[in-house]
């Protein structure tokens, strides 16, 4: 099976691609072994090539997971990992190293747990504060020259560090939450991006699975969504009647109510290819099939009108994640 496929730069890819971290853990227990690797064997089946992975999921579990899961389909695969978060301080969120040793270390190692000999597209996970942009990405311009990494990414990056960073090699894909309740980067970032040919791949676009109607008030251990603002209290409460709202839009139209917020992002341009995470098939397929929904102007419209960004309740991070945003 095949999906449309996108342009992220001059790099194609399906038009949505399979977030991994799941799979590992962050939203409590990771999955089950052989059934996240089934998970991504039936993503590939489905026609998404853009997998999605970084070496701080599972401290390198994820990695590895993934790169067992693509041996022997390498050639269907666009591979794409992060590297920089190098710990996490409870007050100054995440301690990002961009050092240029710093970076051909990661890729190394990113590139014996994976078990191939290139990354596809490589993402500094989010900036650091510590060092000019410049110089990371000068680092990371020399991992394209020695054949380990072919485009070069950002994460959760400002318009003006994007275009720094542009300015020293072309960066290919700016990578963002994006999604009906988390719409940050529509001022300034997407401009600068479409500007300069940089492809969008929204993470979260199922707002860490709210806007699917599935994620409550109860999370497991080591769930970090239980420590988010917006899935707490009088948040929750305000958000779940969003999701509501949302649902009956869906239900006039036979698909779920994630599946109406999934072809919202798919529907914001053809440079966009959000990355929803998932653990099990039946959710993977039910996101793919979100790639063949139309949407009217006017379905589009009922969409944002039953979720404006002014109904949000709750920032989307504590402050000390908060920290390490659009910097």
């Amino acid at each position: 099976m095949t999906l449309p496929t996108r342009k992220l730069g001059e790099l194609t890819v399906s038009a949505q691609g399979l977030g991994c971290m799941g799979m590992s853990g962050g939203y409590g227990p990771g999955g089950d072994h052989d059934d996240s690797i089934a998970t991504v064997h039936h993503a590939l089946d489905l026609g998404v090539t853009l997998l999605d992975t970084a070496d701080v999921y599972g401290d390198g579990a994820n990695e590895r997971l993934v790169g067992e899961a693509i041996a022997g389909r390498r050639d269907e695969v666009v591979l794409a990992t992060k590297f920089g978060i190098a710990g996490f301080d409870p007050v100054e969120g995440f301690l990002v190293n961009g050092a240029p040793d710093y970076v051909r270390q990661s890729c190394d190692a990113s590139l014996a747990r994976l078990g191939v000999d290139h990354i596809d597209l490589y993402y500094l996970h989010r900036m650091p504060r510590d060092r000019q942009i410049e110089e990371t990405v000068g680092a990371m311009a020399e991992l394209v020259a020695a054949g380990k990494v072919r485009h070069l990414g950002l994460s959760e990056a400002a318009a003006a560090t994007i275009r720094r960073a542009h300015a020293v090699h072309p960066i290919t894909a700016v990578q963002s939450e994006w999604s009906l309740w988390t719409r940050e980067i529509e001022p300034e970032v997407l401009p600068t991006c479409r500007e300069l040919a940089i492809g969008v791949v929204p993470f979260s676009p199922l707002g860490r699975g709210f806007l699917t109607g599935r994620a409550g008030a109860e999370f497991g251990q080591g769930d970090l969504r239980a420590s988010l603002p917006r899935f707490s209290g009088d948040n929750l409460t305000a958000n779940l009647a969003i999701v509501e709202a949302l649902r009956a839009l869906a239900d006039e139209r036979g698909v779920t109510a994630g599946q109406l917020a999934l072809a919202w992002v798919q529907h914001q341009g053809d440079d966009v290819v959000p990355i929803p995470g998932t653990k099990r098939r039946t959710y993977l397929a039910e996101n793919v099939a979100a790639v063949h929904i139309e949407l009217s102007a006017e379905d589009i419209k009922a969409i944002e009108a039953a979720a404006p960004p002014e109904a949000i309740a709750g920032d989307r991070y504590t402050p000390a994640l908060r920290n390490a945003v659009n910097r």
